[in-house]
């Protein structure tokens, strides 16, 4: 468990490096308009020593998607986004002893207890962190097929692949902004198309819609503009041939 101290001491030892410019080897930090250290490597695990939560590896190379998502935009979704929202996640938990050794699923779901400003940003970084990290392992290369439980429930509901793709694409299009479209598995067992906006996720505690995701796209500018410029349609057309069906199935069998 991370202790205030050991944060503040981890806080020091790493304002230190920054201060000297010698992060360790080659792994240097830059930092975002609010001040945010986002790391510029693609290295797991390198954020504050014993910090509460870590980013977690990805699990394919960043060019292993391609042509679909591009290799620079993996690289930089990843280890700038992804790790500044868990960097900035331990900074907003550091010292509050209540929620110290909580995973991750724990403080999403305890969103409607916390108070208003600790809410806030565990509802953004936090839920920065849940998305993505659930996001890379809905990808994968090459193709995984569709087939199993999940996909007997998708056809059954929607009637194909094709008219749950072309459901599933219509809703992610209309997300205002920024945000993440849903397949969920709801407490009745029915799967349900729906959006969130920013950050936020069905799994939160104060989630207008609830559900276990069973998949998800990030509909961020981030996930897209580098390859896809301004066309949200042509990425959410590409990225249909890198669904991990093997994983979207396990997650519908646990759900």
């Amino acid at each position: 468990m991370n202790t205030p101290n050991n944060s503040r001491r981890s806080f020091i030892k790493w304002g230190g490096l920054l201060t000297a410019g010698a992060i360790s080897g080659v792994h240097k930090l830059s930092f975002a308009s609010n001040d945010t250290p986002i790391f510029m490597s693609g290295v797991h695990n390198l954020l504050q020593d014993g910090a509460q939560f870590q980013l977690p590896p990805l699990p394919y190379a960043y060019d292993a998607l391609e042509p679909y998502i591009d290799a620079k935009t993996m690289e930089i979704h990843y280890t700038k986004h992804h790790a500044a929202y868990v960097n900035n996640l331990n900074l907003a938990l550091a010292g509050v002893e209540e929620y110290q050794g909580k995973t991750i699923d724990e403080l999403m779901q305890s969103l409607d207890k916390m108070t208003l400003a600790l809410q806030k940003a565990v509802r953004n970084q936090g839920g920065g962190h849940w998305n993505h990290s659930f996001f890379w392992t809905i990808l994968s290369p090459g193709n995984k097929p569709f087939k199993g439980k999940v996909s007997e429930a998708i056809v059954a509901q929607y009637g194909s692949l094709e008219e749950f793709k072309k459901q599933f694409n219509e809703s992610a299009a209309k997300v205002f902004g920024s945000g993440w479209c849903w397949l969920i598995k709801d407490s009745s067992g029915k799967l349900l198309i729906t959006n969130t906006a920013n950050q936020d996720n069905p799994v939160m505690s104060i989630a207008e819609i609830k559900g276990k995701p069973l998949m998800g796209v990030d509909v961020w500018e981030h996930a897209y503009y580098l390859k896809h410029q301004n066309k949200r349609g042509d990425y959410l057309s590409d990225i249909w041939n890198v669904w991990n069906w093997e994983k979207i199935e396990q997650n519908y069998l646990s759900a």
